[in-house]
């Protein structure tokens, strides 16, 4: 081809844009009706992952300890970070009666946390389990207990969780 021919025709189609990236730390609280890919690494933590499948919007939580110390009120226990879950969740379109659980972490990774009412992980899984029946909001499912940690990546868009045990 010489320099005074034109050039082919050609189509493209621009590349969809990515679905954002997000790392959850313990004590953070996420949801998106816009496409996103939740990572976090949970030990004895718990992590709900919420999806209405209508929307295709996602949230999910991590939290630390199944109950408050006193008046506290953070984001590193369960009930409160269930509730602000739910709540931005609403707040992204999802209604609550859509609402699908997922459920992961409460792994015993640490023996001397243990009392005589379950180790922390247990406890921790227990909170999420009572609100979401509460709430009438169903687990669809779960990996949770255990000796070992692990690490999810949660895609708001398709619901689809994948674990990796650590």
């Amino acid at each position: 081809m010489n320099s005074s021919e034109p050039l082919p025709a050609t189509t493209m189609s621009l590349p969809a844009t990515p679905p954002r990236q997000l790392y959850l730390q313990p004590g953070q609280v996420f949801a998106s009706a816009d496409p996103a890919v939740i990572t976090t690494v949970l030990g004895s933590c718990v992590c709900v992952c919420l999806w209405d499948p209508r929307h295709g919007a996602g949230g999910a939580n991590h939290y630390l300890l199944p109950e408050r110390a006193g008046a506290e009120h953070s984001l590193r226990f369960g009930h409160a970070a269930m509730e602000e879950l739910v709540k931005q969740m609403e707040g992204v379109g999802a209604p609550r009666r859509l609402l699908q659980a997922k459920l992961f972490g409460g792994a015993s990774v640490i023996r001397s946390f243990a009392n005589g009412n379950g180790h922390l992980g247990e406890r921790n899984i227990e909170v999420a389990r009572r609100f979401l029946e509460r709430e009438r909001i169903p687990v669809v499912a779960e990996d949770v207990g255990g000796r070992r940690g692990r690490k999810l990546l949660f895609d708001t868009r398709t619901g689809m969780v994948s674990v990796k045990l650590l």
